[in-house]
């Protein structure tokens, strides 16, 4: 990857942008003087530092190869649904369904991905393991809320670990028009889907007047989303060179990308809405928790993989 011209080129030009953000945030940082706009500002600027450590870490990822780049998104989906159990209540009688699904489905999922065993890899949690887990839970003898309890158990690992490996799934494609590695397409996945997040956030902060839905999300604004999503669209088409789409097929893709990417972030936003909380949690400076990063990534990754192989697999 490092010896690729087209990934040279596209990091570059993200390690660009991000300068240019950072230089951008300095300079509002020494002039804005509103206590509101200190605020934003410096969220903003913790935002854009975490950035910096994003964008190392993935893209080292992707320089190590496939293996690093699956360990990589095990370890997200493991601290993911770790931030989701956390806020979730859980009884004695979860343990053992817990423990099975920390320690056994996490990393067999990834490992199917790795040897590119794609039927099961496509089956091995919603049917197996949806199985399994209310099964052993039963066996504890615990009925108080058991399905209340089973339906997050299950939940929690559909959001955090089967829709989330949909994104390094993408590197088990076979697409015989694609020339190029693998990776750039997970590369163009992220891409697409966090250029949408943050130009979301700052249409929204620079022009946003009409509440999408203050009673689930109040900061997302009508304007935040058109703005951000056409913001995305536009770039993924632009990037169409590092996919096997033509520039109407990868407007398309990218609108696909911006809607499940949206929604991902809306029904995240839902449930910590329901459990009280503002953020999954606090390890990422001005973002919150891994999960806060990744919701929207738990609903575009699937889509994007399953027509990204259906239209262009052989």
């Amino acid at each position: 990857m490092i010896a690729n011209p087209v990934f040279v080129t596209v990091t570059a030009c993200v390690i660009v942008f991000l300068a240019l953000c950072t230089v951008i945030g300095f300079v509002l940082a020494r002039h804005v003087s509103a206590p509101a706009a200190r605020d934003t500002v410096a969220n903003l600027n913790a935002r854009i530092r975490s950035w910096w450590g994003i964008v190392f870490v993935f893209g080292a990822a992707l320089l190590f190869g496939r293996v690093v780049t699956l360990v990589l998104f095990a370890i997200l989906s493991f601290l993911s649904f770790r931030e989701f159990m956390s806020l979730t209540p859980t009884r004695a009688g979860d343990h053992r369904s817990l423990f099975l699904s920390f320690f056994v489905v996490v990393p067999v999922q990834y490992w199917l991905i790795g040897i590119d065993w794609y039927g099961l890899f496509s089956i091995f949690i919603p049917v197996y393991v949806f199985l399994l887990l209310p099964a052993l839970s039963a066996t504890a003898g615990d009925t108080r809320d058991f399905l209340a309890r089973n339906a997050k158990l299950q939940w929690g690992l559909m959001l955090t670990v089967f829709a989330i490996s949909h994104a390094p799934a993408l590197l088990l494609l076979d697409l015989s028009r694609y020339q190029l590695p693998d990776a750039l397409l997970l590369l163009y996945l992220m891409i697409v889907v966090q250029i949408s997040d943050v130009f979301q956030y700052v249409f929204g902060k620079l022009f946003g007047r009409t509440r999408l839905s203050p009673a689930i999300s109040p900061s997302k604004t009508v304007e935040g989303l058109v703005g951000g999503g056409l913001t995305a669209v536009l770039i993924g088409a632009a990037l169409s060179g590092i996919t096997p789409f033509s520039p109407l097929q990868a407007a398309g893709m990218s609108a696909v990308i911006v809607i499940g990417g949206f929604f991902g972030g809306f029904v995240l936003s839902a449930i910590k809405r329901d459990l009280g909380v503002k953020d999954w949690g606090r390890m990422i400076e001005g973002h919150g928790g891994i999960l806060d990063r990744m919701d929207s990534v738990s609903f575009a990754s699937p889509l994007f993989f399953h027509l990204t192989r259906y239209y262009f697999a052989t």
